[in-house]
């Protein structure tokens, strides 16, 4: 067949292919629409042909089950070796020999923790070691109202506060809170570490941004974590490095979407003692349009004329900050936490915040017991100037005649935070560990002479986990709690058996 022929052949077969085609209903309209659309934007219709292919394509491609399965026979012999060769990581770091010993000579309290306490063993030491700033576990008056309600209210509700939990004291707690501080409304918690591990997820999600404060407490570090926001930390207490970081969050996020952006910091701060400068946070904060979260867990109860924290303390309305979050089992001896604010930051909390909505509501004598309390830091000054006039005693025994340890605690704080001097551990070349040991034997010199101290402590770093992953190391020190149950002469007695245990320990070590 010539090339003639075939163009015969072929104009033939189109024609028949025509009039078999007009015969189809309908036809003479896709046509017509075919060459309409070709006129008006021949790349329509070229599109068009592309999907009607693929359509075809796909309808006469052949079809394959989804439910095939396609993972690896093992046989019963491999299974078992397997099982045997597994081996599954520890759900903590095994104890070190130095923890092992400690744990041996860890002092067992019998009976209250009063500032005079027994131990064990049948000894009664001077307590500085526990948070009984007031002397509050022996008041006699707050055992008989938290009698009272035990017997009134039971010992717990026995559901969540938003499922039969919440009971009328529950109430009057957050109401009496609320009003110390001066704020609109208040939220309380059953426990006090989770309270804010629970209010900074409740309102940071994924894709918002956090600037916290480097030494802030692991309770606030677990919250950060479960938020899943962004973190960027600052130098601790270092406002010229937090408006850097500000600065810097603000110029990145200027053509983004727009996120929440919280501050994240303590008042009193629990691995370090020393004092947040809240006013340049406060200046910086409404600069910069972020939110603020304030931890007044080591505060609340200790700092201000009424005990009202950090806030009263510098002068500041508790009003304008986001977020007032603060224990009840610290300083005012009860338990359970708060968190403060306004009231739709309060009314979020209770369908949003996990430990609130999914734990038992706060037993009743503990609310009543912090409404007490309350009521007394408002009515009683004494308490509050007992304390602080027992703190100024204690540093003259500890922080200037001492030429090995220095107090890193704000003056007005009862829990005073003692590290090793620079230039001791420069000289000596003491790591961490080092200065741990020391301490410790700082201790047990103290314990032996009737002064129960402790260590300042951390949880300890994650299986595998650097010191540049933390971003930030404890440093190791003694921590010494004054109390009001003390007379002066009882703390200044206790004072320089700390001072000579510390001396005969680092003397010994030369």
């Amino acid at each position: 067949m010539d090339l003639q022929d075939a163009h015969g052949w072929l104009v033939e077969v189109l024609n028949e292919v025509s009039v078999q085609f007009h015969k189809v209903p309908g036809s003479a309209i896709f046509l017509r629409y075919v060459k309409s659309s070709y006129q008006n934007d021949p790349i329509r219709s070229a599109v068009e042909l592309f999907l009607f292919l693929f359509a075809v394509r796909y309808l006469l491609s052949p079809k394959y089950s989804t439910s095939k399965d396609r993972q690896v026979k093992l046989t019963e012999e491999e299974i078992d070796e397997i099982v045997d060769d597994w081996v599954p990581e520890p759900l903590a770091a095994p104890q070190t020999p130095f923890e092992e010993a400690e744990n041996e000579k860890r002092p067992v309290i019998v009976g209250p923790t009063g500032p005079k306490t027994k131990l064990s063993n049948g000894r009664l030491v001077t307590n500085v070691a526990s948070y009984n700033f007031y002397n509050l576990v022996g008041d006699e008056s707050l055992k008989e109202k938290a009698i009272q309600t035990l017997r009134t209210y039971g010992v717990g509700p026995c559901g969540p506060p938003c499922f039969y939990g919440t009971q009328d004291v529950h109430m009057k707690t957050e109401a009496d809170i609320a009003t110390h501080l001066g704020t609109s409304s208040c939220i309380i918690y059953a426990q006090a570490f989770s309270t804010i591990s629970s209010v900074i997820p409740a309102f940071s999600k994924r894709g918002d941004i956090i600037v916290a404060d480097k030494a802030v407490n692991f309770a606030i570090r677990k919250g950060m974590q479960i938020s899943r926001s962004s973190i960027r930390w600052y130098e601790h207490n270092d406002m010229a490095d937090l408006q850097t970081v500000l600065a810097s969050v603000v110029k990145e996020q200027a053509k983004k979407p727009l996120t929440r952006r919280f501050i994240v910091t303590e008042g009193l701060f629990e691995n370090i003692g020393d004092m947040v400068d809240l006013v340049k946070v406060m200046e910086l904060k409404n600069r910069y349009k972020f939110r603020l979260i304030l931890d007044e867990t080591w505060s609340f109860g200790v700092l201000g004329r009424t005990g009202a924290g950090v806030t009263e303390h510098q002068g500041i309305n508790a009003r304008e900050v986001d977020m007032l979050v603060g224990s009840l089992a610290g300083p005012i001896c009860s338990g359970g936490g708060f968190c403060a604010g306004s009231n739709e930051i309060v009314e979020h909390q209770r369908l949003s915040a996990s430990a609130y909505t999914f734990s038992a509501a706060l037993p009743a004598m503990l609310a009543t017991t912090a409404s007490e309390v309350i009521a007394m830091l408002e009515t009683n000054g004494e308490m509050l100037s007992h304390v602080r006039d027992n703190i100024k005693t204690m540093w003259a025994q500890l922080d200037p005649r001492s030429e090995w340890v220095r107090c890193m605690s704000a003056v007005e704080n009862p829990v005073m935070i003692l590290v090793l001097k620079p230039e001791v551990v420069a000289s000596r070349r003491l790591n961490n560990r080092d200065q741990e040991q020391l301490l410790q034997e700082m201790v047990d010199e103290a314990l032996a002479n009737s002064v129960m101290m402790t260590r300042l402590k951390s949880m300890p770093r994650g299986i595998n986990v650097t010191a540049k992953e933390v971003g930030w190391e404890l440093q190791p020190a003694l921590k010494v709690c004054i109390t009001s149950g003390l007379t002066r002469k009882e703390i200044e007695r206790t004072g320089t058996v700390i001072r000579h245990a510390i001396t005969k320990v680092m003397k010994a070590r030369r």
